[in-house]
C-alpha cells in the first residue's frame, strides 16, 4: 500500500473477506439509520466503514512501529489481515520500560481516535446522515479495539504490558513472557466460554455471529499465547549456544582427495568435519555434510572432497568465542550448513555445524 515513516504496509487477501463481511453486516444498519438511503448507497457506506476501520487499525500498528523505531528497533513491515493488523518488529526492546511503551502506543492511539470521534459526534457532526453514522461507528469501533487490546494476556498489547511489568518485577523477560502467555490462554478460555454460558442462559437465543467471533478471537489468542510460550522456551536455551562447546574437530584435506579417503582420515582422527585447504595449508572451503550424506557410498571413491565443499567466504568464518544471541545473529546473516571457527590469532579452532546448533533447540 505504501511506506509511511519508511515502513512497508501490506494487505493480506484475507482483508477482502472481512471487508465483504463488514459491508454485508452493516448495510442494513446503515439503511435503518439513514432513512431513504438506496440499497446501493447502503452498501457503499458500509464498505466505506470497512475501509476507514482498517485505516484506524493501520494507525494503531503505525503507533507501535514509530515508537519502536524511536528506540532503534528495526521494523520489517505492517500487514493488515482478517483479524486486524500485525507489526513485524525484528528485535525485542532491551528494557521493560521500552517494552511497555511500544505495546501501549497502539491502544493509546485507538482510544485517542475514539475520544476524538466521540467529541466530533457530540459537538460537531449533525445527528443522523451518512457522516453521523460513520462517525459513530468509527469511534465505537476504535473504543472496542483499544479496550480489547488492553486485556492483559499475550498476544494482545495488554499482554505485552503485563509482560513488561513482570519483567520489571523479576528482572527476567522470560518469566514475564510465560506469565503473560498463560494469562492469555486464560482469556481465550473465557472468550470461548462466554457464548456458551449466554446460550444456556438465553435458552439458545444467542446470535450465531457472536458465537463465531468469540471462538475466532479465542483461537487467535490461544495460539498466539502458545507461540509466545514456545518463544520463551527457545530464548531460555540461547545461553547454551556456545561456539566452542558445539565445535567439531576438523581435519584438513586438499580438494583433489577422494571423498572416501577424506572420510577415512576423518574417522581415524575422530573428527566430525573436513576443511579444504590449498597446498600452503590455508583453509579455502568447507565440506558440506548434507552433500556428503547424499552421496552414495559406491560413488565416494570417485568423488573429490572439493566438489562437495562451499567456498570459504569471509562471512563463514566466525570467532570461536562467540556465544548466545551474538552467535545466532552471526549465523543468521549468512545461512549455511557449516562455519569455520577461528581464534583471535587466526588459528583454526574447528567447524560449527548448524545442525548441532539446531539440536540445542530440539523439542522446544
Amino acid at each position: 500500500m505504501g511506506r509511511p515513516f519508511g515502513i512497508p504496509v501490506y494487505v493480506s487477501p484475507t482483508w477482502f473477506i472481512v471487508a465483504a463481511f463488514i459491508t454485508l453486516t452493516y448495510k442494513e444498519s446503515v439503511q435503518l439509520s439513514v432513512p431513504g438511503l438506496s440499497e446501493a448507497a447502503g452498501y457503499a457506506v458500509a464498505f466505506a466503514f470497512a475501509v476507514l476501520l482498517y485505516v484506524s487499525v493501520l494507525l494503531h500498528e503505525l503507533a507501535h512501529c514509530v515508537v519502536a523505531k524511536r528506540y532503534g528497533l528495526p521494523v520489517r513491515r505492517i500487514t493488515l489481515y482478517l483479524l486486524g493488523g500485525v507489526s513485524e518488529i525484528e528485535r525485542e526492546p532491551d528494557s521493560p520500560g521500552r517494552e511497555f511503551m511500544v505495546a501501549f502506543a497502539g491502544p493509546l492511539l485507538s482510544l485517542g481516535l475514539a475520544l476524538a470521534g466521540f467529541l466530533l459526534d457530540v459537538f460537531v457532526v449533525p445527528e443522523g446522515g451518512i457522516i453521523g453514522v460513520l462517525t459513530w461507528q468509527l469511534w465505537m469501533a476504535n473504543l472496542i479495539v483499544g479496550v480489547f487490546n488492553l486485556l492483559p494476556g499475550l498476544p494482545l498489547d495488554g499482554g505485552r504490558m503485563l509482560r513488561a511489568g513482570v519483567w520489571k518485577a523479576t528482572r527476567d523477560s522470560g518469566s514475564g513472557t510465560v506469565a503473560a502467555a498463560w494469562v492469555g490462554r486464560g482469556l481465550a478460555i473465557v472468550l470461548a466460554a462466554i457464548p456458551l454460558i449466554l446460550t444456556l442462559l438465553s435458552g439458545g437465543q444467542v446470535l450465531n455471529l457472536f458465537v463465531l467471533w468469540s471462538f475466532l478471537l479465542a483461537g487467535f489468542i490461544w495460539f498466539g499465547a502458545g507461540q509466545s510460550l514456545r518463544t520463551a522456551r527457545v530464548r531460555a536455551r540461547i545461553p547454551q549456544v556456545n561456539a566452542r562447546s558445539l565445535a567439531r574437530r576438523a581435519i584438513p584435506v586438499t580438494s583433489e582427495v577422494p571423498l572416501a579417503e577424506a572420510l577415512r582420515r576423518a574417522s581415524a582422527a575422530q573428527a566430525g568435519a573436513m576443511v579444504v585447504v590449498d597446498h600452503d595449508g590455508r583453509p579455502i572451503a568447507l565440506v558440506n555434510e548434507a552433500a556428503v550424506e547424499a552421496t552414495p557410498e559406491q560413488r565416494r571413491p570417485w568423488v573429490t572432497a572439493g566438489s562437495l565443499a562451499r567456498t570459504l567466504e569471509p562471512s563463514l568464518v566466525l570467532a570461536a568465542d562467540l556465544s548466545g544471541e551474538e552467535l545466532i545473529d552471526a549465523m543468521r546473516e549468512t545461512p549455511a550448513g557449516e562455519y569455520l571457527l577461528v581464534e583471535r590469532s587466526g588459528e583454526v579452532y574447528g567447524v560449527l555445524a548448524t545442525a548441532d546448533v539446531n539440536r540445542v533447540f530440539s523439542g522446544v
